[in-house]
C-alpha cells in the first residue's frame, strides 16, 4: 500500500497533489489517499478518478499542525501496512514528511521524480541543487517517504476509476504536537489568479524600474486571464510582495505561457520557471541570458511593449 498525503482549498485538490498522486501510481501498489481538515471528504472523492480506491478523512481541530498531522499519518501508514508515504514537494508537503520522518525513523527523500522497487529497497531519482543536478538514491528500509518535485510528474487522471470508500479519524492529539499550528489563514482576495495555478504568467524583474510600473504587466495578466510574478531583485527592492516571486526561493510554476519581461534569466529564476511550457522573453538586452532559454522574444523596451499588447488585447475585445 501507498499512502498519499493530499493538499486541498476547501475541497478541491491542488494540481501538485494530482501529480504527487500520479507519481504514486507509478510505484505499482494500490492508493490509499490522506486529506486533512474541513472539505478533506470532498478531497478524497474527487481525487477517485486519480487511481485512488480507500481514503481517510482526518479531522484536527485548529488548523495545520504539522507534528499532529504527522502523528495520524503515521498511525494511518501503520494501519494500512504502507510500504511508502508521498506528497507533494511543497512547503507543507516537505515541512509533513519531514515531522513524519523524524517521528518514526524512516527515511526521507526529498524532491523526486521516478521511483521504483529494488528488491526490498526503493531506488529513486530526485533533483539536487534546484533541479541542476538529478541524484540517483537507494533506500533501504520498511518504509519510505518521497515527496515529488513539483511540475515534473503530469497530472494525469487515471483510466480506473471509482467511488473512494472513505473512512473518517478525528485522532486524540497530545498537547505538545500542537505547539506549532496555523491559527489564521489570509488569502489575496485581489488576485483573480494564484500564480501557482495560473495558466498564463506575465513574470517583471528589475528592468520594469519600480512600483508603479508594473500597472501594465498586471493590466496584461487580466486581460489574458493570468497572474503577475516577479524576480528576486524585485521582492529585494520591495516593490512587490514575496508572495509574488517565482525561483528558487519562491514559487514553482508550470503555466501554458510565461512572459518574462526585463529579467535578465538568473540560474534562481530559471529554476522556478522551467515548467512553462513556453516563454516569451521582452527585453532590451539582446544578450539577455534568459533569451537563449527562450521559445519567444521580442527585443524592446517592454515599457513601450507592454502597453501596445494591452492596447491591442482590448482592441479585440480580449
Amino acid at each position: 500500500m501507498i499512502v498519499v498525503a493530499i493538499e486541498h482549498e476547501a475541497g478541491s485538490v491542488l494540481d501538485v497533489s494530482l501529480q504527487a498522486l500520479a507519481f504514486a501510481r507509478g510505484l505499482g501498489e494500490p492508493l490509499h489517499a490522506v486529506a486533512f481538515g474541513e472539505g478533506g471528504a470532498r478531497a478524497l472523492a474527487a481525487a477517485g478518478a486519480h487511481g485512488i480506491a480507500t481514503g481517510t478523512h482526518v479531522r484536527i481541530d485548529g488548523g495545520y499542525a504539522p507534528a499532529a498531522w504527522a502523528a495520524a499519518l503515521a498511525d494511518i501508514a501503520d494501519a494500512t501496512a504502507a510500504s511508502a508515504v508521498v506528497a507533494a514537494g511543497t512547503d507543507r508537503g516537505n515541512e509533513l514528511l519531514a515531522h513524519l520522518g523524524a517521528r518514526t525513523g524512516a527515511p526521507f527523500v526529498a524532491n523526486c521524480i521516478v521511483a521504483g522497487r529494488a528488491g526490498d529497497d526503493w531506488e529513486v531519482t530526485r533533483q539536487r541543487w534546484g533541479g541542476s543536478l538529478l541524484e540517483d538514491a537507494r533506500t533501504s528500509s520498511a518504509r519510505a517517504l518521497f515527496s515529488v518535485a513539483l511540475h515534473t510528474v503530469a497530472a494525469e487522471a487515471s483510466e480506473e476509476r471509482g467511488v473512494v470508500q472513505v473512512d473518517e479519524l478525528a485522532p486524540a492529539v497530545a498537547e505538545e504536537d500542537l505547539r506549532v499550528r496555523a491559527t489564521l489563514a489570509e488569502h489575496d482576495t485581489a488576485a483573480a489568479v494564484s500564480l501557482a495555478e495560473a495558466r498564463v504568467v506575465v513574470g517583471g524583474g528589475r528592468g520594469v524600474g519600480s512600483v508603479d510600473a508594473f500597472a501594465p504587466l498586471d493590466a496584461l495578466a487580466s486581460a489574458l486571464g493570468g497572474a503577475v510574478g516577479v524576480s528576486r531583485a524585485v521582492t529585494s527592492a520591495g516593490w512587490r510582495p514575496h508572495a509574488d516571486q517565482v525561483g528558487q526561493t519562491g514559487e514553482r510554476i508550470a503555466p501554458d505561457l510565461y512572459i518574462a519581461c526585463g529579467i535578465s534569466g538568473a540560474s534562481q529564476h530559471m529554476v522556478g520557471c522551467r515548467g512553462a511550457k513556453a516563454l516569451l522573453a521582452i527585453n532590451i538586452d539582446p544578450e539577455a541570458p534568459i533569451l537563449a532559454r527562450s521559445d519567444y522574444a521580442v527585443i524592446g523596451d517592454l515599457h513601450e511593449v507592454v502597453p501596445a499588447v494591452v492596447d491591442e488585447l482590448q482592441r479585440r475585445g480580449a
